[in-house]
């Protein structure tokens, strides 16, 4: 794939840019390596002035930081904005916070004093995706600078403005060159950039194939890895839920960044009592959606990243519907320029079918009726997938078998899942492993180291 601008609504491409040769990726980890030496040392007050000076950036440059968004991978230009937001809201939370994480914890022991200490581990790669293109990165960026580590960057080629647009913000908010630095370079140089000895660490949000690509590399070098893969989401509406509420946030889980999110719901799973009304009112207000120039604050849907996940996701459909799916609303690809695909419904799916157990990026829903709890946590549980799962219901009762049963990283009840710079956020089965965000991500990349004194 090209590291180049090429715009989803139009097709066009804007900007073309060239990898890196060796001797510059060389140039740039060594510049990681000397900067950590010095950076690690530097006192918590200067790094929370830094990360505080990076949050008013993002928040005095939202909207243009907004508008290179969605023109490389094509999102709404309001939610665009109003993930430059939640990123400047991830840097106050660490400069806020990031001290009080990673402070000494005493210990009582027969020492005369024995305590933690959590200290920074050197120079990390994060492999990131276009789908959230600044948010992913600065929910890395910001625990693993405050913990006092350095930054490399590879981001999807798709979005190489992005990716040095960030690298900018940082260096203007005050933090040294070679504290964040972003690697222009193919998925063809990962491996050589994670097999070099100055790089101590990986990160990864993406595909499976991907996570396990980077996860096996990392291991033989016994390089500690955190990774945020797929998902296929359980939306569970119960009888006691407020239907009205229910199906609103449905909606709005589903098409949230196009369909095209890890944590987006993507089954959703109705107990037989209210299906028919859930069925309905779902049905009616997925057709109302806006589909459109995501320039526009009046869009709702705008292009699919690529000509690829369009194509696949088309693929998907047209699969499901042999397989005897049936069709409430959408299924099928727009006849206009970009990569435009009509938010759509899908139920009578087979076990058999392929989306059953996919992830399906886009904003593609599959319906699924229930006769009980115990048959709503069975499907729910029924992927390979753990990363989140939304369940709407009344009863305490129901709430607490949820959260005890439901296998997912993180678990919601009557609300939208979404990642929060104040919890910890991640996976597990083939949703990856570790956790961002939170007290728990900033120790993701530290040694907790354990000091004895006698």
């Amino acid at each position: 794939m090209p590291i180049a601008s090429i715009n989803p609504t139009t097709g066009e491409t804007l900007k073309t840019f060239t990898a890196l040769n060796e001797t510059q990726i060389e140039e740039k980890l060594q510049r990681a390596a000397d900067t950590f030496n010095s950076y690690r040392r530097t006192p918590f007050a200067e790094r929370e002035l830094r990360m505080f000076r990076a949050a008013e950036i993002l928040d005095a440059e939202k909207h243009k930081l907004g508008r290179i968004m969605t023109t490389e991978m094509g999102k709404p230009i309001k939610s665009a904005v109003q993930e430059a937001e939640k990123c400047a809201l991830a840097c106050r939370y660490y400069a806020e916070n990031a001290r009080r994480h990673l402070a000494d914890q005493i210990v009582e022991t027969n020492a005369t004093r024995s305590y933690v200490r959590f200290q920074p581990l050197g120079p990390v790669l994060a492999v990131m995706p276009w789908n959230f293109p600044f948010w992913q990165v600065f929910r890395f960026a910001a625990p693993a600078l405050m913990a006092g580590n350095v930054g490399l960057l590879k981001h999807a080629s798709n979005v190489p403005q992005c990716a040095l647009a960030i690298e900018d913000i940082f260096l203007r908010a005050g933090f040294h060159a070679g504290a964040f630095q972003t690697l222009l370079i193919g998925s063809d140089g990962v491996e050589k950039v994670l097999n070099d000895n100055r790089v101590v660490a990986a990160t990864l949000t993406g595909s499976e194939a991907a996570g396990r690509s980077v996860a096996g590399i990392a291991g033989k070098q016994i390089k500690k890895t955190v990774l945020e893969l797929g998902g296929s989401d359980p939306f569970i509406v119960m009888p006691s839920a407020d239907l009205e509420q229910a199906v609103t946030t449905a909606v709005k889980a589903r098409t949230i960044n196009n369909g095209q999110s890890c944590i987006a719901a993507k089954r959703f799973i109705v107990a037989s009592g209210i299906y028919e009304e859930f069925e309905r009112n779902f049905v009616a207000e997925m057709r109302k959606l806006t589909i459109g120039d995501p320039m526009q604050e009046s869009t709702d849907i705008g292009p699919l990243a690529t000509p690829q996940i369009l194509k696949d996701l088309n693929e998907q459909v047209r699969k499901a519907v042999a397989s005897g799916a049936r069709v409430l609303t959408g299924g099928k690809q727009l006849q206009r320029p970009g990569n435009f695909y009509e938010p759509t419904v899908l139920t009578n799916i087979s076990a058999q079918t392929a989306v059953y157990c996919e992830e399906v990026f886009g904003p593609v829903a599959l319906l699924f009726r229930v006769e009980t709890i115990e048959q709503a946590i069975q499907l729910a549980n029924a992927t390979t997938f753990g990363l989140g799962a939304a369940a709407w219901t009344k009863d305490p009762q129901e709430q607490t078998h949820f959260i005890d049963e439901l296998e997912a990283g993180c678990v919601f009840i009557n609300g939208m899942v979404a990642s929060d710079p104040r919890l910890p956020f991640g996976g597990v089965k083939n949703s990856g492993y570790g956790r961002e965000l939170g007290e728990f991500g900033i120790r993701e990349f530290v040694n907790v180291k354990t000091v004895w004194i006698k």
